[in-house]
């Protein structure tokens, strides 16, 4: 018995050493397979800054406008402003900026906040964002034609183009020219050359560092809120993410508090009841995009849908000032965040909708 057991295992390291032996002459034969053409360019979607990858199409800024208002402008804000979520896309550049290629507001502090446009240097990395990573609740979902509209509109809401004007793959590298920080990328010679030298031997932090952080200053509780809640403050160009001084603050918190807020904000969404004629309603929230702002039992972004209902359970006419709300958009009834009008919701879909928050979300 015990010879069978070592011939065995004698065989298993003789295969094994074979193998090695093979993946060593051929390695990428010992593995898998060579990727089809197909397969590499469903991958190979970057963009670099010198524009290669860039695929065709053209998209304008009125394009981009529509597409922006029914996908983008919930999270970004209509002009690109944001909200309490999200940092500004635009604001912080003037016409100088665009002329010189550096913003000056990124050197003198005028700007309490840093803006997309005040930071990105290559058109090429916003364009490669988008097409990647947006909108939130369905990346890679946008056209090429889709996405040149898109950017074309920041531009122009950024005063970068004209309000006429057509983003191309052909135009594409004359708008970087107008970029308000085209000229302001650094370059670290050791990173990004690789003849270059990198910095292994800068010598701070390298002894006696401290191995744990120490706290040397705090507001004390009687002066956190004597200048007003700076959570809406700094809104020059957007929400800015502040303290809410009219908290206490998270270290004074019971445990038990703290435990109660965290397992609210990771309470699990309770599946929707079934809308008649027009399939399940959880279905109909995330294809229209209602769930990446609205949960059912939760606040995400927007209100949780459950608390909707029930602050609208006492008029008689919920149904229709419901759809009214939903297809026009507004803000200020649950707050200053904006909700952008949707006008892409089917009309069945709306109906099965305002049918389920009208009857209470339940």
């Amino acid at each position: 018995m015990k010879k069978s057991i070592i011939a065995a295992l004698l065989s298993t390291c003789l295969l094994g050493a074979c193998l090695l032996v093979q993946a060593a002459d051929a390695p990428w034969q010992a593995i898998g397979r060579t990727a089809t053409p197909a397969e590499i360019k469903a991958w190979d979607i970057d963009v670099r800054a010198d524009f290669q990858g860039l695929p065709k199409g053209r998209g304008s800024v009125a394009q981009g406008e529509q597409i922006w208002e029914n996908r983008c402008a919930g999270c970004h804000g209509s002009f690109g402003e944001s909200n309490e979520v999200f940092t500004p896309i635009v604001g912080g550049t003037t016409d100088a900026d665009i002329k010189s290629g550096h913003v000056a507001a990124l050197s003198n502090g005028s700007v309490p906040q840093r803006t997309t446009l005040m930071k990105v240097a290559r058109l090429s990395t916003l364009w490669d964002y988008i097409n990647r990573a947006m909108p939130w609740d369905a990346p890679k979902s946008l056209s090429a034609d889709e996405v040149y509209a898109v950017t074309a509109h920041i531009l122009n809401l950024g005063g970068i183009v004209p309000s006429d004007f057509v983003l191309s793959n052909d135009n594409i590298a004359d708008v970087q020219q107008r970029l308000p920080n085209r000229n302001g990328l650094v370059r670290q010679p050791g990173l990004w050359d690789i003849k270059g030298k990198p910095d292994v031997l800068n010598t701070a932090c390298m002894t006696n560092c401290p191995t744990e952080a120490k706290q040397t200053s705090s507001l004390p509780d009687f002066a956190r809120n004597a200048h007003g809640n700076l959570a809406e403050q700094n809104r020059l160009l957007g929400g800015v993410r502040g303290t809410d001084t009219t908290r206490p603050a998270r270290a004074v918190l019971a445990p038990a508090a703290v435990v109660a807020v965290a397992a609210a904000a990771v309470a699990p969404t309770a599946a929707p009841a079934k809308a008649t004629g027009s399939g399940d309603v959880q279905q109909l929230l995330g294809k229209n995009g209602c769930l990446a702002c609205h949960g059912v039992t939760n606040k995400i972004i927007g209100p949780a849908l459950r608390d909707v209902a029930a602050k609208y359970q006492g008029r008689a006419d919920r149904a229709a000032y419901l759809q009214t709300k939903i297809r026009s958009g507004g803000s200020g009834a649950w707050g200053a965040m904006p909700m952008p009008p949707q006008g892409q919701l089917k009309e069945t879909d709306m109906q099965a909708i305002v049918q389920w928050l009208a009857s209470g979300a339940q």
